[in-house]
């Protein structure tokens, strides 16, 4: 048991998908998972655990941005047991190679958080993504058809930033395909204590058109991006 995920511990699965939303979490449990257990109510950040073609997997929210973030996934790992972490999300393209609707598979993620200059100083951490769950998710995208595009992401600690046109540019720059908030909290937990991590993340708007997808399409958009992960993992 832990503070913020309250359960048994045979209760949660190994295998973890992580959407930020906690309605979205009980979407993806009802919509894809048979024989479910709801083992987590606290804060209202539900969590599920079921079965996908006969395999056991859980579905945990964890909260916007790396803080919120960084504590369901500690507890998951530490307290519970879970070896193979997938964030599954949405972002916003800041290249002209992402467009709305498309897959983006993180193989890495520049940050502008604190959390990990605290953590290693003057060293310079590179979270990047399991490569055994990078290359097969890139595999199973082909299968199943599903235009996905492989790049680095930039996790930003702010959504309202004021200088947020600046930092864009720099990560743009530096070959950043599109912006979210959690990716580099996940890559660095997963290297620190030696687990598989992955993000999925569907491109909801763009950075440089303002274009957005509709709030009614945008969960048919998600499910294919949840049918990648479990495929990911599973297949």
């Amino acid at each position: 048991m832990s503070i913020h995920i309250v359960t048994e511990k045979q209760l949660v699965a190994s295998d973890v998908l992580l959407p930020g939303d906690p309605l979205r979490a009980e979407h993806i449990a009802k919509t894809f998972l048979t024989d479910l257990v709801h083992y987590n109510t606290i804060r209202g950040m539900n969590g599920y655990t079921g079965f996908w073609n006969g395999h056991r997997i859980s579905v945990q929210g964890t909260g916007m941005g790396m803080p919120s973030f960084s504590i369901y996934a500690h507890e998951l790992i530490d307290a519970y047991g879970a070896k193979r972490l997938i964030r599954v999300g949405t972002c916003g393209t800041m290249s002209e190679e992402l467009n709305l609707r498309d897959v983006l598979i993180a193989q890495a993620s520049d940050c502008d958080s604190g959390m990990n200059p605290s953590r290693f100083g003057l060293y310079q951490f590179a979270p990047t993504a399991t490569y055994a769950l990078l290359e097969k998710a890139v595999q199973t995208a082909k299968k199943l058809n599903l235009n996905a595009v492989v790049g680095t992401v930039f996790t930003s600690d702010q959504f309202y930033d004021e200088k947020a046109e600046e930092k864009n540019a720099l990560a743009m720059k530096a070959g950043a395909l599109a912006v979210e908030m959690e990716s580099a909290e996940l890559y660095t937990l997963a290297r620190l204590k030696r687990i598989q991590a992955l993000t999925l993340l569907t491109v909801s708007d763009s950075i440089l058109t303002g274009e957005q997808v509709p709030p009614k399409e945008r969960q048919n958009t998600f499910d294919a991006m949840i049918e990648l992960a479990l495929h990911t993992l599973f297949s």
